[in-house]
């Protein structure tokens, strides 16, 4: 039976590239996000590989629309190998001008749907034997008073915030997930990637290379987090 990673979060960048790297693996790819005409794209293009591949809309900040999800995945393409956590917010960039509401959306998505999609996956990983949860993170939630002061400036101290959290939640999950024989490991992106959303045009580092560093870590299974810049 072919095995099946769901990009969560899916866009132009590092999930795309992701999707890609694991369908020339022979995965099936199950593509998550909100936009309809995005999912679409990128269902054709990596069919166009002879890559099966399927769409689901989800607003992943959404507890039940996760859990709905991963039920449709498993109906339409099996059960879940691989979970690839790419999805992040960007609310509450100034921290002290944020509302309350605006600073608890900081978790919706890349801490509480991340740990809601774990939660709900986890039988189909257990049963795969060499399931795994990849996670997407970037330089902003290091605990380096240099990086500290960037986000600041570039009003992403929600986003810091929230990426220190998805760390550390990594660090738990692996302590937690290594005795349902489970890995979980995240690669932590310390620049910009080209064709991305953050990408200004002066973007260095390639979609494709984060991509490879991801399937080293789904074989090797043994680093918690690698640096990718």
């Amino acid at each position: 039976m072919s095995k099946t990673i769901v990009v969560c979060g899916y866009g132009p960048g590092i999930s795309a590239a992701v999707a890609r790297r694991f369908g020339r693996e022979e995965f099936q790819v199950a593509l998550v996000a909100r936009n309809a005409e995005r999912l679409a794209a990128g269902v054709a293009a990596l069919e166009a590989t002879g890559v099966r591949a399927a769409a689901f809309r989800a607003d992943l900040s959404q507890e039940a629309e996760v859990e709905r999800t991963l039920e449709s995945v498993r109906a339409t393409l099996g059960p879940v190998n691989v979970l690839h956590w790419n999805a992040y917010a960007t609310s509450a960039g100034d921290l002290l001008a944020a509302d309350a509401r605006a600073a608890r959306a900081i978790f919706d998505v890349p801490v509480i749907g991340l740990l809601t999609a774990v939660k709900y996956a986890l039988p189909d990983l257990e049963r795969a034997q060499d399931g795994a949860v990849l996670v997407t993170n970037g330089g902003f939630g290091l605990n380096d008073p240099t990086i500290d002061e960037r986000a600041v400036a570039f009003g992403a101290m929600g986003l810091a915030l929230a990426n220190a959290t998805k760390r550390k939640l990594v660090g738990l999950l692996a302590h937690q997930l290594k005795s349902h024989g489970v890995y979980i490991g995240e690669v932590m992106v310390l620049g910009s990637v080209k064709g991305s959303a953050w990408d200004n045009g002066a973007a260095t580092l390639e979609a494709a290379t984060v991509a490879d560093a991801f399937y080293d870590l789904y074989l090797s299974r043994s680093e918690l987090s690698r640096n990718v810049r």
